[in-house]
């Protein structure tokens, strides 16, 4: 099977680009993981036209992504939902798992929308049972109305930790506290941004609105929080902190997200550090054209920005891939994008803001503690990294001949982060001259089965 654009990941850019890529006849195929479109912002985001309860405790800016969802449905772009890329070769083969069973289809372009994940926040006992992430409590809520079973802590900083505890709070499960880590220095950083966040006061305006609607749902927020522990014997029991502790069977972390590299960074396209907000990012142009010309990059997976300013930047790549494939013009790809570009730039304000306002602390990159996991897969430490950096090992590829860190099913994704500042530390250089996990195909599991199964059909 061959297609003019493939575009793999369902969230807000993906969608976008699919609805706007059919306008200019583009044989569209879009593929996701998750059995309905959405991504992680607008998970289950067509259940909750049928559900009620999902629409009063998830509010309208999740409400916000059912007209992309009907969009593209009424757009005639092909949607494979519940399907696993596993490989890309660079010619624009593409190899897919679904059900058991893979395949090959050519694209002519291919557009990556993976978004973002949550950034790991390595706290000591953060693999006890009861202990997940924020974004993972948001899922149960989103796909299956379901709250936490007893109390509930929710720690870290950021807007989704406000969202997620409100949201919590209106499903009548409201979180014991909010324990923020937010550093007091942080705010004096971000002070220097205010003067330009007039463009971005609506996002600004959410924000303390959030904060207003958890301190009205009457949650204790402790701020200034550092030295976090989770503890307990075979389940989470206590949560402790410098200066104060507090009983829970439930601790939701946050602590920010950054883009989801695992393809791009598998494809070896081009990547580099970004300081402010600490993560590695593909290095793309205006239209998310990357080193490789055949492949773009929309959204959260090229640089943090949120779900408006990811729709956008999805259709900015499908404006391009247009004219790459030969539907329009430079010129009338320039005037369409104009608007696009001029709402973008309004999104992208407050960015700068918030990105330092919410930095982590140097012990949530690289955590102190040297009993800490940092490699959930092969439950490798912190200090068994350290002692392999004084072994000889440079980086994170020559890490895993010491411990096996990142050579877990994830392949780096949740301990990468974790791995590359704790060998920046320990050799005194910055993060960007370590460089990250060089991840290998399949990139998400694979039966031999399905494998097999390509195989006979081939």
């Amino acid at each position: 099977m061959s297609v003019d654009f493939a575009i793999i990941g369902a969230g807000p850019a993906g969608m976008a680009a699919a609805i706007l890529a059919v306008e200019f006849g583009l044989d569209t195929l879009l593929i996701d993981e998750q059995d309905g479109p959405g991504g992680q912002i607008y998970r289950a985001i067509e259940r909750a036209e049928t559900d009620p309860s999902a629409s009063s405790s998830l509010g309208a800016d999740y409400l916000a992504g059912r007209s992309l969802a009907t969009a593209l449905r009424a757009s005639g772009a092909e949607y494979r939902p519940a399907t696993t890329v596993w490989h890309i070769d660079p010619d624009g083969t593409l190899s897919l798992a679904r059900k058991g069973e893979s395949e090959s289809i050519t694209a002519r372009r291919i557009l990556l929308a993976t978004g973002a994940i949550e950034r790991p926040v390595p706290i000591p006992g953060w693999t006890l049972p009861g202990v997940m992430t924020v974004g993972a409590a948001q899922i149960l809520l989103k796909t299956a109305d379901l709250v936490p079973d007893g109390r509930a802590v929710l720690a870290g900083q950021g807007p989704l930790l406000y969202l997620a505890a409100l949201q919590l709070a209106r499903a009548g499960a409201p979180p014991l506290a909010v324990l923020e880590t937010t550093p007091h220095e942080n705010y004096h950083g971000a002070a220097r941004y205010l003067g330009g966040l007039w463009p971005g006061r609506r996002a600004l305006g959410k924000g303390l609105a959030l904060m207003l609607g958890v301190r009205r749902a009457g949650i204790p927020v402790r701020r200034g929080v550092r030295g976090l522990r989770a503890l307990g014997r075979i389940g989470l029991e206590r949560i402790v902190w410098q200066g104060g502790e507090i009983a829970a069977e439930h601790l939701f972390l946050h602590e920010g997200v950054i883009p989801n590299t695992q393809i791009s960074l598998a494809l070896q396209l081009a990547h580099h550090w970004d300081e402010a907000q600490l993560c590695w990012q593909p290095s793309i142009d205006e239209w998310g054209r990357t080193s490789l010309p055949t492949i773009a990059i929309a959204g959260d997976g090229g640089g943090i920005a949120g779900a408006e300013a990811a729709a956008l930047s999805g259709r900015l790549a499908a404006l391009d891939a247009a004219v790459a494939l030969g539907r329009i013009g430079e010129a009338e790809r320039d005037r369409r994008a104009m608007p696009i570009r001029a709402e973008l730039a309004r999104e992208r304000t407050i960015r700068p803001f918030l990105d330092a306002l919410y930095r982590p602390r140097d012990s949530v990159l690289a955590p102190v503690d040297d009993e800490t996991i940092a490699c959930r897969c092969e439950e490798v430490t912190v200090g068994q990294i350290r002692r392999a950096v004084r072994l000889g090992a440079p980086g994170p590829n020559q890490l895993k001949a010491f411990t096996r860190c990142g050579m877990g099913p994830c392949q780096g994704r949740i301990c990468g982060p974790i791995v590359g500042a704790v060998i920046a530390e320990a050799r005194g250089l910055p993060i960007r001259d370590i460089g990250t996990y060089r991840p290998r195909a399949p990139y998400k599991p694979i039966t031999v089965g399905a494998l097999a199964g390509m195989g006979a059909a081939e």
